[in-house]
């Protein structure tokens, strides 16, 4: 098991790396490969909007960068108060990547954490199997 108080603690030090010049908002985020691998990201916003990246989709990256493409668990944090959730573009990245029952965790400034499963998310998310892509 991970130690979310360390993770949280990791996410509220790299949200000042975010680069989030329009919107002001600092996220960070961790993905836990099925391999306990722990793999970091921030959002980096772009003028050239939609173009910048979710700090969820930006952990996503760095775990396949490193061969993780198994997830089992999702932390997100943010500048903003309260608790903040993935968007919908990134319920779906995490919905492709995740095994089943995989949890999302989020992280409010003042230590609350709130966790979902992906499923209850994103109840319909759309998983295509490698498959039937090979024959498109």
């Amino acid at each position: 098991m991970t130690d979310t108080p360390a993770i949280a603690a990791e996410l509220r030090r790299l949200l000042p790396h975010a680069h989030a010049p329009y919107s002001g908002v600092q996220v960070a985020a961790a993905v836990e490969g099925a391999d306990g691998r722990v793999h970091y990201g921030v959002n980096v916003e772009n003028a050239a909007y939609p173009q910048g990246l979710c700090a969820e989709a930006s952990a996503i990256s760095a775990a396949v960068t490193s061969g993780t493409k198994t997830l089992r668990r999702v932390y997100v944090a943010s500048s903003l108060p309260g608790l903040v959730w993935p968007c919908g573009g990134c319920r779906q990245k995490i919905f492709e990547f995740s095994t089943p029952g995989c949890v999302v965790v989020t992280v409010g400034r003042d230590g609350q954490t709130a966790s979902a499963t992906i499923e209850a998310l994103l109840p319909h998310g759309f998983r295509l199997d490698p498959a039937d892509v090979r024959r498109i």
